[in-house]
């Protein structure tokens, strides 16, 4: 292969969760600008066709999968269809912010079961699909979205509001996510199915900088880079996971963080 085979993804399958989100977005397109065919999946129809029009605008090869990834039965459903399935990025979860007096049980198992679990029925529902991707090119990517609070605390003092904070059932839920990952990695290693977790680190909304610059500066101050990520600087390390460019990379966390948790 040369450098520029080593990132082609032409004549590949992508499934992305979460696709029309804010980091989705560019982790769908970086798929589709290698060549993929990108089915986008969320829970809203509207906001996918919208993303699927710019998409198809643009001359890529894209479908919308609406449906809501911790519905099993459905999800199921709709693997069973897949004749084959190169790349599967676990990028959804569902959450309801809350602080640490009123969180709940149902707050925790929502987005446990939005992520975590939602994550190892797609993989085992998809395992036909990706299994065939195998035959076809000799590898398949799994990649899940974890995040650098799957490793750290949220540091209390940048934030402004109490309710500004990484909640507390996020971080919990993205470190069960990072060690799925490895387990993942290790049952379906000899399949040449290979299983990663990539991990952003502050990639703000823009309207966080214009609404608190001041907190905006914080988080930048944090990063050794001193600054925080722009959407678009995730896709390069999604490529590089979903790609025969990481054909020897598996069970590992990428970190995409400013070298904030490296300090």
């Amino acid at each position: 292969m040369t450098a520029a085979d080593l990132s082609r993804l032409g004549g590949r399958i992508a499934f992305v969760s979460g696709a029309a989100g804010h980091l989705g977005r560019p982790m769908a397109r970086v798929l589709c600008e290698a060549g993929a065919h990108v089915i986008l999946n969320g829970r809203s129809d509207a906001k996918l066709k919208e993303f699927e029009a710019v998409l198809r605008g643009e001359g890529h090869s894209v479908e919308r999968a609406a449906f809501d990834v911790s519905d099993f039965g459905r999800a199921r459903e709709f693997m069973a269809l897949r004749p084959r399935l190169d790349i599967l990025v676990n990028n959804a979860i569902s959450m309801t912010p809350a602080p640490f007096a009123t969180l709940t049980p149902e707050a925790f198992e929502q987005t446990y079961r939005s992520s975590v679990t939602a994550a190892f029925e797609l993989v085992r529902a998809a395992l036909p699909a990706l299994r065939a991707a195998v035959a076809a090119s000799g590898e398949a990517s799994i990649v899940n979205i974890a995040s650098m609070y799957g490793n750290v605390a949220p540091d209390s003092r940048i934030y402004s509001r109490p309710e500004q904070s990484s909640p507390l059932h996020y971080g919990p839920a993205k470190a069960a996510l990072i060690q799925l990952t490895r387990h993942l990695a290790a049952e379906l290693g000899r399949e040449k199915i290979r299983v990663n977790a990539l991990v952003p680190g502050p990639f703000p909304q823009p309207s966080v900088a214009q609404n608190d610059p001041a907190f905006a500066d914080r988080l930048a101050a944090k990063t050794m880079l001193g600054r925080t990520g722009a959407a678009p600087e995730i896709a390069g390390p999604l490529l590089f996971l979903a790609s025969p460019a990481s054909s020897y990379v598996t069970g590992s966390e990428l970190p995409v963080d400013g070298g904030w948790t490296a300090w």
